[in-house]
C-alpha cells in the first residue's frame, strides 16, 4: 500500500504504518491538548497507541490462522480505521475461510478478559467514555477491545463479519454468489453509515467510503476470479512480447521501449532464462540519471516470478495482486521464458470474458 512505512517484521509479515494513521495520532495529541492540557493529551496518545497495538495483535490472529492453511500474508498495514492483513489468497474451504476470519475478533475477546481480569470488574462508564482520559486506561482498553469485536462482526465486508456471511453463505451458494451477497451488504451498510454521518460526525463518512471502495472492490474480485475459473496461465499469457538481454545497454531499452507496447520488460539470459522484470519506468527513470551506458542487468530489477504455462489462472490472478508484481514470467520445464502474464493479459482476458461468457480459447502448443 503507498504511502506505508515499514516499522517492523514479524515471522515473514511486514508491519506497515500508513500515512494517515500517523496524521490520525497528530490529530487525536492536538485535540487533546487544547481541551484537556499536555498530560491528557499524552495519555490519548498512550491510548490509542495500546488500541492499535491490540488491533495488530488481532490482524496476527488472521495471519495464523491462515498459515495453517498455507496461506502466507507479506504485510499488514495500520490505518486509522484499523488493520488490513493482505492474504495471499482467500482459503479455498469455506470452513477455512470462516475459521480464519473469526481468529481475529477472536483475539480482541482473549485481550478484553484479561484486562476485565486485571481490574477485577466490568466498567461500563468506560465503554461509554472511550475518549475520555481520565477513565482508568486499562478498563478503557477492555471497552474498546469488546467495541472492536461488536464492530468487526457487523456481517458486511470488509469488516470480518462480512467475511464470515460470505463463508456461510458459501457453504450453500458458492464462492461467487456469496461474495456478491456479502458485498451488496456492505455496500448498503455504507450507505447507512455516510448517511448518519451527514448529522455531524465525519469520521462516519470517511469509514462509509472506505467500507463501500472495498466491498465493491470484493464483489470486482470474485467476479473476476469467477470468470477465469477452468482456464489456465497459457490460455491469457502474452506470446509476443519483447525480452531484453541482460547485457543490453539502457539506451537499447529506450529503443525497445520505443518499438513496442509493452509496459514490462523480462530481463534474460543468454539461455532464454528470465532473471528479472524491467519496468518502463525504471527505463525512464535510468535515462533521467543519464545511465544510457548502464547494462540493463546492473538496475534494480523486480524478481523474476516465475509461473508454469498450465497452472490455474485463479492462482497467476492472485499473484498479480496491486502490491505484488507487475508481471509473471511463464517459463517451460527447463526454465525458458514462453510468455508473459501481466495485467493487461487479464483485462483482455475479462472483455473477451464479457462480451461472450461462453468463451473457450484455442491453447497454444508450449513445447
Amino acid at each position: 500500500m503507498r504511502w506505508s512505512v515499514t516499522i517492523g517484521r514479524f515471522g515473514g509479515t511486514a508491519v506497515k504504518v500508513h500515512a494517515t494513521f500517523l496524521l490520525f495520532l497528530a490529530w487525536i495529541w492536538f485535540s487533546a491538548l487544547f481541551q484537556e492540557g499536555a498530560a491528557a493529551a499524552w495519555r490519548s496518545i498512550l491510548f490509542v497507541f495500546l488500541l492499535f497495538v491490540c488491533v495488530t495483535l488481532h490482524e496476527f490472529g488472521h495471519i495464523v490462522a491462515a498459515r495453517r492453511y498455507g496461506v502466507h500474508t507479506p504485510e499488514v498495514t495500520l490505518l486509522p480505521i484499523g488493520g488490513v492483513a493482505s492474504l495471499e489468497r482467500i482459503p479455498e474451504k469455506p470452513s477455512q475461510e470462516l475459521a480464519v476470519a473469526i481468529a481475529g475478533p477472536m483475539v480482541n475477546v482473549v485481550i478484553a478478559i484479561v484486562l476485565f481480569a486485571i481490574i477485577g470488574r466490568i466498567d461500563p462508564d468506560a465503554a461509554a467514555r472511550l475518549d475520555d482520559p481520565h477513565i482508568s486506561l486499562i478498563a478503557r482498553l477492555a471497552a474498546a477491545n469488546l467495541a472492536l469485536v461488536i464492530f468487526n462482526l457487523i456481517p458486511a465486508f470488509p469488516m470480518d463479519g462480512g467475511r464470515v456471511l460470505r463463508a456461510l453463505l458459501a457453504m450453500r451458494f458458492g464462492a461467487a454468489r456469496a461474495t456478491q451477497i456479502a458485498a451488496s451488504i456492505g455496500q448498503a451498510f455504507a450507505f447507512a453509515l455516510g448517511f448518519l454521518g451527514l448529522f455531524g460526525n465525519p469520521l462516519l463518512i470517511f469509514i462509509a467510503i472506505f467500507v463501500y471502495v472495498a466491498a465493491a472492490g470484493e464483489a470486482q474480485m470474485a467476479g473476476l476470479k469467477d470468470a477465469v475459473r477452468g482456464l489456465a496461465v497459457q490460455d491469457a499469457m502474452e506470446t509476443r512480447f519483447t525480452a531484453i538481454p541482460a547485457g543490453a545497454r539502457v539506451a537499447d531499452a529506450v529503443q525497445i521501449l520505443l518499438a513496442t507496447g509493452q509496459d514490462e520488460f523480462p530481463v534474460v539470459d543468454g539461455a532464454g532464462r528470465p532473471l528479472g522484470v524491467l519496468v518502463r519506468d525504471d527505463i525512464i527513470a535510468a535515462l533521467g540519471r543519464n545511465d544510457n551506458e548502464m547494462a540493463v542487468s546492473d538496475l534494480a530489477l523486480k524478481p523474476a516470478v516465475t509461473v508454469n504455462p498450465t497452472a490455474g489462472l485463479e492462482a497467476a490472478v492472485d499473484r498479480l495482486a496491486p502490491s505484488r508484481d507487475a508481471a509473471l514470467c511463464v517459463v517451460d520445464p527447463s526454465g525458458r521464458l514462453v510468455g508473459l502474464f501481466t495485467r493487461q493479459s487479464l483485462t483482455e482476458i475479462m472483455m473477451i470474458k464479457s462480451a461472450q461468457p461462453g468463451w473457450r480459447p484455442r491453447r497454444p502448443i508450449v513445447s
